[in-house]
């Protein structure tokens, strides 16, 4: 992916602007910025991405991602706090892929001043 490609997450800008600049170092000011840059970071390949924004107590040892799917679309249903004055957040979205759909509601905290993935519940169907 290039620095002028139209980023995965969705939002209309290009990557580099967009979630290439948190895949790159910078931390995402908002829960919301940091699921959309983890599902840019899905589409992209980007597991070093992935882990380092993986709150430690719940972070698998090792992320392997299917090379057989496609990433497509991000919808983001529905966002509950994960403010830039917040220390946590809840941000449900749908994430589209050649394999089907994956519905879930996480759960963010911020650290240290960087937003982490913590957890989040599936919703079947």
């Amino acid at each position: 992916m290039t620095a002028q490609t139209l980023c995965p997450c969705g939002r209309g800008e290009v990557y580099g602007a967009c979630c290439g600049r948190f895949h790159a170092g910078d931390p995402a000011p908002t829960a919301e910025l940091l699921m959309r840059s983890r599902f840019s970071a899905f589409a992209v390949g980007d597991v070093p991405y992935l882990r380092r924004t993986w709150h430690p107590s719940t972070r698998p040892r090792h992320v392997q991602l299917d090379a057989d799917r496609t990433w497509t679309r991000l919808d983001i249903l529905d966002v509950q706090r994960g403010g830039l004055l917040d220390t946590d957040g809840v941000v449900e979205f749908r994430a589209h892929s050649s394999g089907g759909v994956l519905h879930e509601r996480s759960r963010f905290v911020r650290a240290d001043r960087a937003w982490l993935y913590l957890d989040g519940v599936l919703t079947p169907g």
